[in-house]
């Protein structure tokens, strides 16, 4: 599992374990499964999806960017 972050400059809108994280990076979409390897990444306007074992949920974002370390996902957005 993965401990995801989804913050905004005034509020944290997600905190918790999820299965994955897809992203909308500038050079592509990427998906951030368990156990991935460290990375930091601009991302574009589009959806941030959400995969836990309830369900899914979409973050719209305009930009920002994610650190992935050690199964910790940090996504900062506009």
């Amino acid at each position: 599992m993965l401990n995801l972050r989804i913050i905004t400059p005034s509020e944290a809108l997600f905190e918790g374990e999820v299965e994955s994280v897809t992203l909308p990076g500038t050079a592509g979409s990427f998906t951030v499964l368990d156990m991935h390897a460290p990375i930091i990444s601009s991302l574009e306007s589009g959806t941030v999806v959400v995969r836990q074992v309830n369900g899914t949920s979409d973050y719209p974002l305009n930009s920002g960017f994610v650190e992935v370390k050690d199964n910790i996902v940090t996504v900062c957005i506009e």
